[in-house]
């Protein structure tokens, strides 16, 4: 059965829109390149936290403590780029800051995804020379989180 749109809808649909958008544009920028670059960045940390929760339950390591710190740790980490828009503002750049800032964490939340998908043990459908290169790149990043897990797993303080 079709759900009917009531006016109440429609009018919450308004107000958040104008709300939200020209936030959205203060902090971050107009444009084409800021609107694809925020939503990349947004997909990439949604699936850094897919492999990451999935990662932690293959390993009997998953703690809602250590989600939850994740959570604050993203969204800080989202309002990075905003800092950069806003000094490129103060200075009268043409998004130096944004540019550097948002890139920088790209690439660093999908090195992370990787080293995620790669502990959750989803390597194994890519094939082998792929999966070495992708290894050596994550390397540290790799290292770190089974270094993370292991302390995680003999924390007996910790909420398992």
């Amino acid at each position: 059965m079709e759900k009917l749109i009531t006016s109440a809808d429609k009018f919450f649909a308004a107000i958040s829109g104008a709300f939200l958008v020209p936030t959205f544009e203060y902090l971050y920028g107009e444009g084409d390149v800021v609107k694809y670059l925020m939503t990349a960045l947004l997909f990439f940390v949604v699936m850094d936290w897919i492999s990451g929760t999935r990662a932690s339950k293959k390993d009997k390591t998953y703690a809602s403590k250590y989600g939850i710190d994740g959570v604050f740790r993203t969204f800080f980490i989202l309002l990075l780029p905003a800092g950069g828009h806003l000094l490129d503002m103060a200075f009268g750049l043409p998004g130096v800051f944004f540019g550097i800032l948002s890139i920088g964490i790209l690439y660093h939340v999908i090195q992370s995804m990787t080293a995620n998908s790669i502990r959750a043990g989803w390597g194994e459908w890519v094939p082998e020379a792929i999966l070495t290169k992708l290894s050596n790149w994550v390397k540290e990043e790799l290292e770190s989180k089974i270094a993370r897990s292991n302390i995680r797993k003999t924390d007996k303080g910790g909420d398992k």
